[in-house]
């Protein structure tokens, strides 16, 4: 899929708690010819979440480039708020994080674009275009990872019995006598559903069963 050229110059807020990541975005983008013909105007930059909301506010800008690791507000709480305060704002995401539940959360909300800092940029900057002129781009590294995410994800039936009774309260001992199994395996269960989830606490386990009908309410009284 080929761009349409335009005459227009695009403006955009780059987000970033790193000097030298804004650096070389802003002289990416400003540059001619390097990902549109007259250059991208930074309008504003920004070193944590709150200034990236204020200045998405202010200038309400074509694109923000954002980090999801950030002081004060992360890049995913932003997310949201910038799609209230700036609809037509598109949202880039540029980010070294690469979690399932980061991806999945991020992807709901609509973002138009994912590209890693672990890659080179020059995707960022081909791909760039394109989201510019209303596509999405989310780069295979993430595509890869919700993949393989997916297929370890699949639980059986005695880890799916232990998470439900690790989330009612029961003790590792408990769900053995109720399992009539020993406290080793038990353990073994809970620790193999943990990590297909990619959860580590019995409060992220029981939000992401929650939020993926993993479990039913009543069952848990």
């Amino acid at each position: 899929m080929h761009s349409t050229p335009t005459n227009k110059q695009y403006s955009a807020v780059i987000a970033d708690d790193h000097q030298i990541v804004r650096d070389g975005l802003r002289n990416a983008l400003q540059q001619k010819g390097l990902v549109e013909t007259h250059g991208i105007a930074v309008v504003a930059e920004a070193e944590n979440g709150f200034e990236a909301l204020a200045a998405v506010k202010q200038y309400k800008p074509d694109v923000v480039l954002l980090d999801v690791s950030m002081p004060l507000a992360g890049g995913a709480e932003v997310v949201c708020d910038i799609r209230r305060w700036s609809p037509e704002t598109r949202i880039v995401i540029v980010t070294g994080i690469n979690t399932p539940g980061l991806i999945c959360s991020l992807l709901d909300q609509g973002v138009e674009g994912m590209f890693s800092k672990g890659a080179s940029l020059d995707e960022l900057y081909q791909k760039l275009p394109l989201i510019l002129r209303g596509g999405r781009y989310i780069a295979e590294i993430f595509m890869h990872t919700l993949q393989t995410h997916k297929q370890n994800a699949q639980l059986t039936d005695r880890e799916r019995q232990t998470m439900t009774m690790i989330i009612s309260g029961k003790s590792n001992k408990e769900i053995a006598l109720n399992m009539s199994i020993s406290p080793k395996t038990v353990d073994k269960h809970r620790t193999s559903l943990m990590q297909k989830l990619d959860v580590h606490s019995v409060a992220e386990l029981m939000a992401y069963a929650l939020k993926h009908g993993l479990i039913d309410l009543e069952h848990l009284a």
